[in-house]
């Protein structure tokens, strides 16, 4: 489970994230990262629409992407808001595939100079 202060309940940040920030995409994920200093420590937010299939789907996807991200949390770019969407291919998508969509993603979010 995602620690409590690390989630993203507000819903003008999940807003202020997919339409400000910078955003990157593979085939099961897109990534929507935008840096806040002012945010500590660093939130994720989920978002799994009903294109993804139904609730079991769904639920099973989110569920992946929260124990996922869990485990990439010292891999975010800095201090920010990281909105994880789910694209439908998700819900076929293997755990494995899932994890390397999300390390891709994260990777490309770096900024160009601490990468590696």
């Amino acid at each position: 489970m995602l620690p409590r202060h690390h989630r993203l309940t507000e819903s003008s940040r999940f807003r202020q994230a997919v339409r400000r920030g910078q955003r990157t995409g593979t085939r099961t994920l897109v990534l929507h990262w935008l840096a806040d200093d002012g945010i500590d420590p660093s939130q994720v937010g989920f978002v799994v629409s009903k294109a993804v299939g139904n609730a079991v789907a769904r639920n099973r996807v989110q569920r992946r992407l929260r124990h996922l991200t869990r485990e990439h949390l010292q891999e975010l770019p800095g201090r920010g808001v990281l909105v994880v969407r789910a694209n439908p291919s998700a819900a076929e998508a293997s755990y494995q595939s899932l994890q390397g969509d999300l390390r891709k993603g994260l990777h490309r979010l770096q900024p160009a100079g601490t990468r590696s």
